[in-house]
């Protein structure tokens, strides 16, 4: 009876300079300074630990060969996978110390910062419901920020975007990650999502100048990654994008599987940012709890890599889209048929606790909102709160759609930069509905959830400087004084939590530390 899960969020920010760059060295440069000033940790950066990384694992019950793999998908260092107990670690020489190292860094507050190809990446930490996974990636906001003010400092000039498209061809993600039951068929999962996900965008999309991976035709739509979903299933993320990601990489244990998903925007507004975690927890509640069934046969669509594109170009939301049986539905009457089944089936299963009932009711609003007049929903959907503002620039200054003032004007809606940027400015004028205040994501930016993993991961790096050597999403390395490291699992996301050892990492020594936990 809940959206409650454990959720997390990777975000790659796009980067810029007013000067001649290139962006891999610009990105490592932006993540080193953030690292090098004590900002991810009190003793500098801290290692990421591969062993428990598996990219290429298919949720369709097989494992792509690394020879036929692209080298965009060998994320992984080809190790074992993390151990299911304490082991000790051999301890790196000073010559594997002292050698050239990817910028990456794990953080306080759980999270971790690195370069990812050729964009400064935040990966949030793991959260317990959809308002604090909204909390933590706005924290990576925050942190970007921070990053730009300490890279300047060498005199270059750092310029860091949350969007997904160059408006040249390239995109960069804004991905997601449920965990779920496993005992849930895959096959399930991808007949009852697909057609959420196809029309999720017009509760959640970012809006974008351009039609078209590049920009071909003038226009504005509604999802800046619709136009490069070229599959509906696959295991690919750089490349022939599907609506459903098959990458089986739970960094858990066995009983959850990851729902990986690379299809959704980058979100500035806290309403659409909720309405993406949240209904898609909704949903995935559903499919668990067996609440869908038939019905979700009535939603098929016939063709979805296309209708993909059609609802984000359809600014209307009046288009019919096919289904497998014949008929036709728009994309805010299916979203309005899963939002049904979802609040139906959860009061009939028991008593709805809070944030579930605000996920409900927001959908209910948001959606009736975009039928009776679009701009209603501008302080809370953040395509309609773009096209509003582009709109009126448009009016104002007789302008095309591929006016370089309204394309400039799209990446401008997205500049991090403190004062530069329109949301910024949007924020400060009270048009945006906020579910956290700046106070609260600037404490999270250091200060890890207390529900989940994420919080004996940071708050061991926060209160025992120098002596975390590496994590990892399912593993903490610490120096405890002996020969060999010691890696300590993580493999429970619901473990390590505030409640169950909130005592032992409140230790004066890492020793009294590991004592405790033993205790």
């Amino acid at each position: 009876m809940t959206v409650k899960r454990v959720i997390g969020t990777e975000t790659e920010f796009g980067i810029l300079s007013s000067t001649p760059f290139n962006p891999i060295r610009f990105s490592a440069q932006l993540v080193d300074a953030y690292a090098a000033a004590g900002a991810a940790s009190p003793s500098g950066p801290i290692r990421w630990d591969y062993r428990g990384e598996d990219p290429l694992n298919d949720a369709r019950g097989f494992r792509i060969d690394r020879a036929a793999a692209d080298p965009s998908q060998l994320t992984d260092n080809p190790d074992s996978l993390a151990p299911s107990g304490p082991v000790s670690v051999r301890r790196p020489s000073d010559v594997e110390l002292a050698m050239p190292r990817a910028s990456n860094t794990v953080l306080t507050n759980g999270a971790r910062f690195y370069v990812d190809h050729a964009h400064p990446e935040y990966s949030g930490p793991e959260t317990l419901g959809p308002l604090d996974a909204v909390l933590y990636d706005r924290a990576g906001e925050h942190i970007a920020r921070d990053a730009m003010q300490l890279a300047s400092q060498d005199g270059n000039d750092y310029i860091v975007y949350k969007n997904n498209v160059d408006g040249k061809g390239a995109t960069y993600g804004a991905h997601e990650n449920y965990l779920v039951d496993r005992s849930v068929d895959f096959d399930d999962l991808v007949g009852a999502l697909i057609p959420f996900f196809v029309t999720r965008p017009v509760l959640c999309g970012a809006g974008r100048v351009g039609l078209g991976q590049r920009s071909e035709e003038p226009g504005y739509q509604i999802s800046q990654r619709a136009d490069y979903v070229e599959n509906d299933i696959g295991l690919e993320t750089t490349f022939n994008r599907p609506i459903i990601n098959t990458r089986d990489e739970p960094h858990a244990a066995s009983q959850w599987r990851r729902l990986h998903v690379i299809g959704g925007d980058a979100n500035l507004f806290d309403y659409s940012n909720f309405l993406k975690f949240g209904t898609t927890s909704a949903v995935l509640w559903l499919i668990e709890n067996g609440g869908a069934d038939l019905e979700m046969d009535s939603l098929a669509i016939a063709d979805p890599v296309f209708e993909t594109t059609e609802v984000s170009w359809d600014l209307s939301l009046t288009h019919q889209i096919a289904l497998r049986d014949g008929s036709s539905a728009t994309a805010l009457d299916i979203q309005a048929h899963y939002a049904r089944m979802c609040r139906t089936a959860m009061e009939k299963a028991g008593v709805v606790d809070e944030e579930t009932l605000l996920l409900l009711d927001t959908w209910d609003e948001v959606i009736e909102l975009l039928r009776n007049d679009i701009f209603s929903a501008a302080s809370k959907v953040e395509w309609v709160a773009k096209y509003q503002m582009l709109q009126a620039l448009k009016s104002r200054g007789d302008l095309a759609w591929d006016d370089p003032k309204l394309v400039a004007f799209d990446l401008q809606w997205h500049d991090l930069r403190a004062g530069r940027s329109i949301v910024d400015r949007l924020d400060q004028a009270g048009r945006i509905d906020r579910l956290f205040t700046p106070d609260q994501v600037e404490r999270a930016a250091t200060v890890p959830p207390e529900n989940t993993r994420a919080f004996v991961r940071g708050t061991l790096i926060a209160n025992f400087p120098g002596k975390v050597h590496a994590a990892a999403w399912d593993s903490v390395t610490v120096d405890n004084g002996e020969e060999s490291l010691l890696r300590i699992p993580t493999l429970n996301p619901l473990a390590g939590t505030k409640e169950l050892v909130g005592e032992a990492v409140a230790a004066p020594t890492i020793n009294d530390f590991l004592e405790r936990l033993r205790g």
